[in-house]
């Protein structure tokens, strides 16, 4: 019997696809929900972690870029602008536009940097144009913004946006927690 060969899962999936080079999202919570999901990498399962109070909702589909490592020691964070919400668990092939750089001030006074990286489903007709942050509103992008000050307050924590960068910039924060990732686990 031929050697079981790894089959790759939401979490040990490389960022990048191989074959398009597209960045490879995995939805946690959808557009539109008042309940926030977060994979639960030892269970292999998506796990209610709160609920937003009534008038709160995600903006667009969010989740997490696979084999990556933030500061915060969970994978970076990725808010995917879709035409329609997906489902949790759902891969969404993904074109980077860039990132909202922020530092987030835990209830227990600790500051770590916790960007939010910014995507457009690849296969996306809304956002077909869309190549980086500048092609989107301002308007938007102060809303997206907005969102997440007001989801960590309401978690007792704040959020402070400190710039927006492009998809260069956003790769490269991809690819340092990726190293972040393996470092973890060689040790």
């Amino acid at each position: 019997m031929p050697p079981r060969r790894h089959q790759p899962n939401a979490v040990t999936l490389p960022p990048f696809d191989d074959e398009s080079g597209t960045l490879n999202a995995v939805v946690e919570t959808i557009a539109g929900s008042r309940n926030k999901f977060a994979y639960d990498e030892k269970l292999g399962l998506f796990r209610l972690k709160g609920v937003l109070p009534a008038g709160a909702s995600f903006p667009f589909d969010f989740g997490f870029v696979p084999s990556t490592k933030g500061e915060d020691g969970d994978p970076l964070d990725v808010l995917v602008l879709m035409d329609e919400p997906a489902f949790a668990g759902c891969l969404v092939p993904a074109r980077l536009l860039g990132v909202i750089t922020a530092e987030q001030r835990e209830k227990d006074g600790t500051v770590e940097q916790n960007d939010r990286l910014i995507a457009v489903a690849s296969d996306s007709h809304t956002h077909e144009g869309v190549r980086t942050l500048a092609d989107l509103s301002p308007q938007l992008l102060d809303e997206i913004e907005h969102f997440f000050v007001s989801y960590n307050k309401i978690r007792g924590k704040s959020f402070t946006p400190t710039g927006r960068k492009g998809p260069r910039k956003a790769r490269k924060l991809i690819e340092k927690a990726t190293l972040h990732r393996r470092a973890k686990r060689a040790r």
